[in-house]
């Protein structure tokens, strides 16, 4: 099992080239990826998300990738004369508005403005950069899981703990759901006595109406479906990617839990169905951040 929550950074370090790779994943019903790079590397972006793709299922995850290159290597140039043209109109404009001024703007000084004259990134990444870039995610998205799996193991352990919980309530309501028809036979009969104690009920007629009573009341359907969601919850928690099929695993326990208040007409289940609520609402919360 794998949290949705955690952090990875890998490193690839070869000669003068240096790249980082940081990944940090949030909850998600979906897998989401955000890639911040340098431009030299926008044309691996897509390499980045399938790699990423390749580590994860769900989640939103934020890729950093920052990278330094030393190697002695020719540097390629890139001239805008686009960005050339626009700054040169823009100073003749200046000088027509104002002649007075000193002209002092030269081809160096053209020259000097970043989206003017670039090295390297306008030639894109290099093979060892694409492939250093690889390695680097890779690293990172190993940790990442490393992260996710050691934080899934403390929300399946939590998530188990209140699944017991769980059973026990349940064995709690079975034990009682027995006594809910007999309780209302009982009362039903005083009730009878006190207001018609002249008069000889029907007993057929009432034992009629306590056994429409306990067919209306009875649980043991929706008590045996949640005994079968506890244990299909265990196994499931054993595999990896299972935040899905908890996630509709959770909804049954709802419905069911539910369907046994509204139908046991009794103040010590229903009670016991609230602690059930509030057991299993705290599962869900915990679902959601799971892969």
């Amino acid at each position: 099992m794998f949290s949705m929550t955690g952090y990875g950074r890998g490193e690839y370090v070869n000669g003068g080239l240096e790249i980082t790779a940081e990944i940090k994943t949030v909850n998600n019903r979906y897998l989401d990826v955000s890639v911040k790079c340098p431009k030299i590397f926008t044309s691996c972006e897509e390499i980045i998300r399938a790699r990423i793709r390749e580590k994860l299922t769900r989640g939103h995850a934020d890729v950093f990738i920052s990278y330094t290159d030393k190697r002695e290597k020719a540097k390629s140039l890139y001239f805008d004369l686009a960005a050339a043209k626009a700054y040169v109109d823009g100073a003749n404009a200046i000088k027509q508005a104002f002649p007075h001024l000193k002209d002092d703007f030269t081809v160096t000084a053209l020259m000097r403005q970043s989206d003017v004259l670039k090295q390297e990134e306008a030639g894109g990444a290099d093979e060892e950069l694409v492939e250093g870039l690889k390695r680097a995610l890779d690293a990172a998205a190993d940790k990442l899981n490393a992260m996710r799996e050691t934080e899934g193991k403390k929300l399946s352990d939590d998530m188990l703990s209140r699944v017991k919980a769980i059973e026990g309530l349940v064995e709690k309501v079975r034990e009682r759901a027995p006594l809910v028809a007999e309780e209302y036979k009982k009362r039903l009969f005083e009730k009878i006595k006190l207001y018609t104690e002249s008069v000889n009920p029907d007993e057929g007629r009432l034992l009629t109406e306590v056994a429409v009573f306990a067919d209306k009341s009875n649980i043991d359907e929706e008590l045996t479906r949640l005994n079968s969601h506890i244990a299909q919850f265990r196994e499931i928690a054993k595999e990896k990617l299972v935040g899905r099929k908890l996630d509709f695993l959770v909804q049954e326990f709802n419905r069911e839990t539910n369907t046994i208040c509204s139908k046991a007409n009794d103040i010590t289940i229903t009670k016991l169905g609230l602690e059930l609520k509030n057991e299993i609402e705290k599962i869900r919360e915990q679902v959601q951040n799971v892969e």
